[in-house]
């Protein structure tokens, strides 16, 4: 039996898991690299710690299966970890390491993180990241956890949202569509930014 609940900090490991068990879109992406958790340092612990309120977990008798973490202001979002999340985990992973080449992708990402166009957050201000272990796909919850998402921004007078997905996970970028999502641009790295109005 599935169901939802706020997150809090103390879900932290939890969701750091999933992030990692689901980081290969949508595979687990443990053993592609040595460290895996860097993939959870940018797109999921962040998040949960800067706006718990806008952090929900799927949980089954197993325990979390999977949650969505969002903030309502990207370009607030990039300032805070600018200040209070990016220079520990710099220490951690230092520049002048001998990484291997996904993690050294990682790494000059935490130490060059990427900054959201004015023009996009302008639109579409808030952005989620979403992930489910196999266990809870297929039930609804990932609708559901956007719909309750949609909700809470409207609350906040927050006007769209963005989120970004590999271009080679068609699953999730049909997924996005399903929901009223549209094709906004590509990034630099190829990954693809979807958007929709609140």
């Amino acid at each position: 039996m599935l169901a939802l609940r706020p997150a809090t900090p103390a879900d932290r490991p939890a969701v750091e898991a999933i992030c990692i068990a689901t980081g290969d879109d949508g595979r687990d992406a443990r053993g592609l690299q040595a460290h895996p958790e860097l993939l959870a340092h940018l797109w999921a612990s962040p998040h949960l710690i800067a706006d718990p309120a806008l952090a929900t977990i799927v949980e089954d008798p197993h325990g979390p299966a999977g949650y969505l973490v969002a903030t309502a202001d990207t370009l607030g979002f990039e300032r805070w970890c600018e200040q209070h999340w990016w220079p520990a985990v710099r220490r951690q992973y230092p520049l002048d390491e001998a990484w291997g080449d996904r993690d050294r992708a990682l790494v000059e990402l935490v130490h060059a993180p990427e900054v959201s166009p004015a023009s996009l957050a302008a639109g579409y201000p808030a952005h989620l990241h979403i992930n489910l272990l196999p266990r809870a796909q297929g039930a609804g919850f990932g609708r559901v956890l956007i719909e309750r998402l949609l909700a809470q921004l409207r609350l906040r007078g927050v006007p769209g949202v963005h989120l970004g997905v590999s271009r080679t996970n068609a699953r999730a970028i049909g997924f996005y569509e399903h929901l009223g999502f549209e094709r906004h641009s590509v990034e630099a790295d190829g990954g693809l930014i979807m958007t929709r109005r609140v």
